[in-house]
């Protein structure tokens, strides 16, 4: 059994990268493991500031909902992101959660395995392409990290549309095989 934390950071409601990680989350805890969502929904997430302090202190001199989640991230076994496709890339939200867990870097981390798990409207296999190198540049801060698996669900724009995408099911098979 493993900790697996999945955190998703669209902010709208009925998201499709929600769907993504509810049907990750369910193969994963059928699988015996421990799961926990979070959701950036409603969460306080302020920008890094860049002082460093996090490296000197393993704690964010910031008094956001930051540093709990990072307390999340620090225990997890295997951490999976799912995010909604802005621009060709990860949401901003995601971005800033990565930067905002610096405090990680010096510490001794539990996490190996990261998933990314991505929606779009555009369709094309490409598009999630920069999201996952922006993702692997933060992974490869993390010498005992690496990207596990991504899946990608393209042709998806408003809330609600992911019934029936063959993704769920690739997301759910993604999730079973963690143990």
């Amino acid at each position: 059994m493993k900790k697996v934390l999945i955190i998703t950071t669209s902010l709208r409601h009925g998201s499709n990268s929600d769907a993504l990680a509810e049907a990750f989350a369910k193969g994963a805890a059928e699988a015996g493991n421990q799961v926990e969502t979070i959701t950036l929904k409603d969460k306080d997430i302020r920008f890094c500031k860049g002082c460093l302090a996090c490296q000197t202190t393993g704690k964010c001199a910031i008094k956001d909902d930051m540093p709990a989640i990072v307390e999340k991230m620090h225990d997890a076994e295997v951490i999976a992101f799912a995010t909604p496709i802005y621009y060709y890339e990860m949401s901003g939200q995601m971005k800033t959660l990565l930067d905002r867990s610096n405090p990680l870097y010096a510490s001794d981390y539990h996490f190996r395995d990261i998933y990314l798990l991505t929606t779009a409207a555009e369709d094309e296999t490409t598009t999630p392409e920069r999201a996952q190198i922006g993702l692997s540049g933060w992974i490869d801060c993390y010498e005992h990290a690496h990207l596990s698996g991504t899946v990608f669900a393209g042709g998806v724009n408003d809330a609600n549309e992911m019934a029936g995408h063959k993704s769920l099911a690739d997301a759910y098979e993604m999730g079973k095989r963690i143990g």
